[in-house]
């Protein structure tokens, strides 16, 4: 019998390989004002975090079904307090990029590691429930982080990577600790000596494509390409075109997210009850496009920080109707789904930021009008069909 306090852990898990993601993102015009680098480094920044985990994602998943999941799971802790460790120390942008690199390779060895931990201790009536919460641990990780790294700021721009570090100590020891194995040997004996060759990961996305969840996939990719757009910029911008200061921008991410996190659990449930999960899916994708665009239209610190909340609550409540539509469109087919979902948010987290730091140099504008542009085709083009392809009662 599993220990309770299982869930808990992997949910604090989720968060941190989250975190680690956005955690940068506040202190990134002092970063690269002291490294004389340019914003198409603070895009970089963030996409070489998502290359590392979309690499390694798929060598994670096999060796966690080989040799259990905690191993796995610890490794991607260690992997995560050595990223933060090395940021802490970097004096030149190159070492700060590699620890990026190192943490993408610890979120991938964390990420996948839990989802199948999850599915292995969940009865199939429950799942959905717990998926659930691991999705908001997901997204609340990834919206938090630019608010606590602010925050931690005010103590020297190396704070956040040193207090990470520490969390990340900590959560491998509770994981050592309270982390039991959840496969058993005989399965992970039979792992081992499996001789099924699998298809790597850039032949799966191919055959995702001409699968009947593609359509949800695709929203996945647009999803992760629009936060990942708006975040990895988003110091720059307030900065250079409306005066921001560090301290403001935790004080409006930190609220933002708490705002957003809470909305996803209060309004998430009764919302997909009344319209279902594809009218969800096509409104947050259109309100995200609208609130993305309508950042440009004032500069005021208040009417950023409300337009920016209900971007986080869009998008809160955007990746908990996907996830439950897509486990209801895999039948068979869960550990492809999830594996597929995970390497669309990947591929989001290399292109969305990598696009608007080069974006950004043009005009300061086009990072937030390309990025909506984006969700509204997405929206539009999900509209027309989701609901052909997938639940014919919600048609």
């Amino acid at each position: 019998m599993l220990k309770k306090s299982a869930f808990p852990l992997l949910l604090l898990n989720m968060f941190l390989a989250n975190l680690s993601m956005g955690l940068v993102i506040p202190i990134v015009p002092e970063l690269l004002k002291a490294f004389s680098a340019s914003g198409q480094a603070a895009g970089y920044l963030v996409s070489c975090f998502g290359l590392t985990q979309f690499l390694f994602s798929p060598l994670a998943g096999t060796l966690s079904d080989r040799y259990g999941r905690k191993p796995l799971i610890i490794t991607g802790l260690i992997l995560f307090a050595i990223s933060n460790l090395l940021a802490a120390f970097a004096n030149d942008l190159t070492l700060l990029f590699v620890s990026r690199l190192i943490g993408g390779v610890g979120s991938a060895a964390l990420v996948p590691p839990i989802i199948a931990y999850i599915a292995d201790i969940t009865a199939d009536d429950r799942r959905s429930k717990a998926m659930s919460w691991l999705g908001a641990s997901m997204t609340s990780g990834f919206i938090i982080g630019p608010g606590v790294g602010g925050l931690l700021a005010e103590w020297g721009i190396k704070a956040p990577f040193y207090v990470s570090a520490c969390v990340g100590l900590l959560a491998t020891l509770c994981s050592l600790w309270g982390l039991p194995e959840s496969l058993s040997a005989d399965i992970r004996r039979l792992g081992r000596h499996a001789k099924e060759k699998k298809d790597h990961v850039f032949r799966q996305i191919a055959l995702s494509v001409r699968s009947r969840y593609f359509v949800l996939l695709l929203v996945v990719f647009a999803m992760t390409f629009g936060l990942t757009h708006f975040e990895a910029i988003f110091p720059l911008f307030v900065v250079q075109v409306y005066g921001f200061t560090t301290r403001q921008i935790a004080m409006l991410l930190t609220v933002c997210s708490f705002v957003g996190t809470l909305n996803q659990l209060l309004l998430t449930d009764r919302i997909t009850q009344r319209f279902g999960e594809t009218r969800i899916i096509v409104a947050m994708l259109l309100l995200s496009a609208v609130s993305l665009v309508c950042l440009l239209f004032s500069g005021r610190y208040y009417y950023v920080m409300a337009v920016t909340m209900l971007f986080f609550t869009f998008n809160n409540i955007l990746r908990p109707a996907i996830n439950t539509l897509m486990s209801k469109a895999a039948g068979t087919e869960q550990g492809f789904v999830a594996g597929m979902n995970n390497a669309y948010t990947s591929l989001g987290t290399i292109f969305g930021p990598m696009l608007a730091g080069i974006l950004f140099e043009v005009h300061f504008d086009l990072p937030y009008l390309f990025g909506g542009f984006v969700l509204l085709v997405c929206g539009i083009f999900s509209g027309s069909r989701l609901r052909q392809v997938l639940l014919p009662r919600e048609a």
